[in-house]
């Protein structure tokens, strides 16, 4: 069995969060478009997913960290007469100098509660992918076409592990119950352990031939196409649910669902705020001062910007309705545009007089900002007057 903490790069005691983690970021690296026509990429991607298969699932990993085996203790000789799985709270002793305490934690999980388990249909576990979109893209909405490997259920055997022409039968060692009890008698009373089977590994129903196709577990591992739609106005974090493109259920059980979760990337020139877009505009100083018309691109083309008169350096100004689709909604969010007003580098002699009358107006006055030679040569102008 593989070492699956070891697949992912990730200590025993590591968290949910930092599994979850650790399997994204090995599975954009590995991933077959990623790594087209690679195939130990693609073999490293499936191990991948066969690892966070396990660790993902609260029982898988329970089982896996216990026995080594994500589907309960292995077969082997046992109590009961039939191969029965290890007790999984170890007997500590044995005797009077060897107490049975883990027959009377045992008898105890079974006088409190310890029920039988669960061998009828089970639902497919879902899966969750990640895609990156522009803004353009969230703004129109689009498609995507991904691949997934996720199991599926093995066309050979209708996913019931048994080869083509034979059946399942009732598990001869537990019959049929997924359990082994096995009763013993202490100093302190008669009690019961129960412990999943291991012949049938708790499902109650054994194979005789397993299927060539799937070893006899019923499922197979698959790479498949699913396009996903994105609406209009998404945004990053969205969660689509595309339901049953999960994993294969488990004895006939429902598929589990799909869950895409949308990025969209940052935009050059546009910054986002839930609904709304910001966009900065340059706009010239006599064009802010005495106010007209600009033309200004937006995700949908040109619109014309009205800039009123006397408007100030970092001004906002709102076109409502220009921004983004409210998602699944009517309506849209503003386009707001921030006004930078433009301060000429460089001007005319005509440009330069005409903004210092303007200045005098204001009882301005101004460096002079001519040359050596310029200053030189209206000396000797006025010298000749």
């Amino acid at each position: 069995m593989k070492d699956y903490y070891e697949v992912l790069g990730v200590d025993k005691n590591a968290s949910q969060e930092e599994i979850k983690k650790a399997f994204r970021q090995l599975a954009k690296k590995y991933h077959p478009d990623a790594n087209p026509g690679d195939p130990t990429a693609e073999a490293r991607f499936k191990e991948i997913n066969e690892a966070y298969d396990v660790l993902s699932d609260p029982a898988k990993k329970a089982n896996y960290d216990a026995y080594g085996n994500p589907n309960g203790p292995v077969a082997g000789p046992g109590p009961g007469g039939g191969g029965g799985g290890e007790d999984p709270f170890g007997r500590v002793f044995e005797g009077f100098g060897g107490f049975p305490f883990g027959d009377i934690f045992g008898g105890f999980g079974n006088v409190f509660g310890g029920g039988r388990r669960d061998t009828g249909p089970r639902r497919g576990a879902d899966l969750e992918l990640e895609v990156e979109i522009s803004l353009e893209e969230a703004f129109s909405g689009t498609e995507r076409d991904v691949r997934i490997p996720r199991t599926e259920k093995c066309p050979r055997c209708d996913g019931d592990g048994a080869e083509p022409g034979t059946k399942p039968v009732t598990c001869p060692a537990c019959h049929g119950t997924g359990q082994v009890r096995t009763t013993r008698t202490t100093m302190l009373g008669q009690f019961v352990t129960v412990t999943t089977c291991g012949k049938c590994g708790g499902t109650g129903r054994y194979v005789e031939k397993p299927c060539k196709e799937c070893d006899g577990t019923g499922e197979v591992r698959r790479t498949r196409g699913v396009t996903v739609k994105i609406p209009p106005g998404a945004d990053s974090g969205l969660r689509l649910r595309l339901s049953g493109q999960g994993n294969a259920g488990i004895r006939g059980g429902a598929p589990g669902d799909l869950y895409v979760v949308v990025f969209v990337k940052p935009h050059p020139v546009f910054q986002r705020q839930g609904d709304d877009l910001i966009v900065d505009r340059a706009v010239s100083f006599p064009l802010a001062a005495i106010g007209g018309k600009t033309t200004l691109e937006t995700l949908e083309g040109r619109v014309e910007l009205e800039i009123p008169s006397g408007t100030q350096p970092n001004a906002i100004l709102r076109l409502r309705g220009k921004g983004m689709p409210r998602l699944r909604q009517k309506g849209r969010g503003d386009l707001l545009v921030r006004v930078n007003v433009r301060v000429p580098t460089k001007l005319t002699s005509r440009e330069r007089e005409a903004l210092k009358e303007l200045g005098k107006l204001d009882g301005e006055t101004f460096n002079d900002t001519r040359t050596f030679f310029q200053k030189l040569r209206g000396a000797g102008d006025q010298g000749a007057k």
